[in-house]
């Protein structure tokens, strides 16, 4: 394909919006526009690639330093999009909302008797661990929400050091949305000061990690006042028991109890589905140096960048037009820049596209027969004879 037939446009500086270097390099390369649209050249790599993509197993001959599950595929960027919880010991990873971990349930007591106390503008976990003195770990948390299928009150109770994964709540339950004042006062809580203890109509759902805590303090769904001492399911039933708690950095691994990392990523594939212009962004990322992209030739646009200088005694364009049409016969993917511009234009043009080789049509190798090859990701050039073009093999091995 030509150069001016894909209308690239290189630019010399990053843009003042890269969010990243690999951002940066395909805006700067002709990949991307500055608003993240894609343009032909990017547009002829994912071509490229959903070629390779029978299904996402050739992601893992990339090279890339992904992060992966039996469903998922992740890429950790700092601006991705998605959070992930990793073991760093490559034992797990998923996304954080999902996330399973190891919980650690305080030394088994005896259960208390019941106990009411006054508990004055004690509407938040921390007002209230703080005047009991009491780790938050002795503490239920309350959250209230509303079915949105059927306007069920579906009341949770955590342990107070944890936070609620609405995504495993909405996977067990479906949609919800937060409860409004209305759905509260009916079923007989009273928000900051709210319990399980004597609901009606609720579908109340506890952490697993609940059932295995005695004596915590909660709410006595009353203004002002809180309960000692409660337990399950001595004082109330729960409908359900199941993992609720969000995933933090330190929390143990699932399956060697190692502390987990959380990172952010950006997703590449899920299940079947891949997305393309994520994964050209990770090998971007990935595959770069100084002077533009260093790709492979599994992941390159290209095959070969063919490029000539203008010759004072002889028509090098001319020649590099044959030797185009050579390659391309010969099933290798050319991008042929056909333009009249400076040599250290092209260059430059070349190692900021990236592709795996870049040839050259000169003057003074044309003289001796030959044409200088250089490959991306070497320092050195190789001058090849004019009559082993057409075996060259290595640009179409994908």
């Amino acid at each position: 394909m030509r150069y001016t037939e894909l209308e690239i446009q290189t630019q010399r500086e990053f843009p003042n919006n890269a969010r990243t270097q690999g951002f940066g390099w395909l805006v700067r390369a002709g990949y991307l526009t500055r608003e993240n649209q894609l343009l032909p050249l990017g547009e002829r790599m994912i071509e490229r690639l959903k070629q390779s993509a029978a299904d996402h197993s050739f992601i893992f001959d990339l090279s890339l330093p992904i992060r992966y599950n039996e469903q998922d595929i992740y890429f950790p960027l700092s601006s991705g999009d998605v959070e992930i919880a990793i073991c760093p010991f490559g034992h797990y990873t998923e996304r954080r909302d999902l996330a399973q971990f190891k919980k650690t349930p305080l030394p088994r007591k005896a259960e208390l008797p019941l106990e009411k106390v006054s508990t004055p503008d004690c509407n938040t976990i921390e007002a209230l661990a703080n005047l009991l003195n009491i780790p938050k770990e002795k503490t239920a948390k309350a959250l209230m929400y509303v079915r949105k299928t059927d306007d069920k009150f579906v009341f949770i109770v955590l342990r107070g050091d944890m936070q609620l994964s609405e995504a495993k709540l909405e996977k067990l339950v479906g949609g919800v949305k937060l409860a409004d004042a209305e759905s509260i006062s009916k079923s007989g809580a009273e928000a900051g000061y709210a319990s399980p203890i004597g609901l009606k109509d609720a579908l109340i759902l506890v952490d697993d990690l609940i059932p295995k805590s005695q004596n915590l303090a909660a709410g006595a769904n009353e203004p002002g006042f809180h309960l000692l001492n409660t337990n399950t399911p001595r004082d109330y039933a729960a409908d359900m028991v199941a993992d609720l708690a969000q995933v933090k950095a330190g929390d143990a691994c699932a399956k060697c109890g190692k502390p987990l990392e959380i990172l952010s990523a950006i997703q590449i594939a899920s299940g079947d589905e891949i997305d393309f212009t994520n994964l050209m962004l990770a090998l971007a990322e990935t595959f770069h140096d100084d002077k533009g992209l260093t790709l492979s030739p599994a992941a390159s646009p290209f095959d070969l960048y063919l490029m000539h200088v203008p010759g004072k005694t002889m028509d090098t364009k001319a020649k590099a037009e044959e030797i185009y049409d050579a390659l391309k016969n010969n099933g290798v993917s050319v991008l042929f820049d056909d333009r009249d511009e400076r040599a250290g234009v092209k260059f430059n043009d070349a190692d900021l596209i990236g592709c795996p080789a870049r040839m050259t049509v000169g003057e003074k190798g044309l003289q001796s027969g030959m044409v200088e090859l250089k490959r991306r990701n070497l320092q050195n050039t190789e001058a090849i004879v004019l009559e082993q073009i057409r075996d060259i093999k290595i640009f179409s091995a994908r």
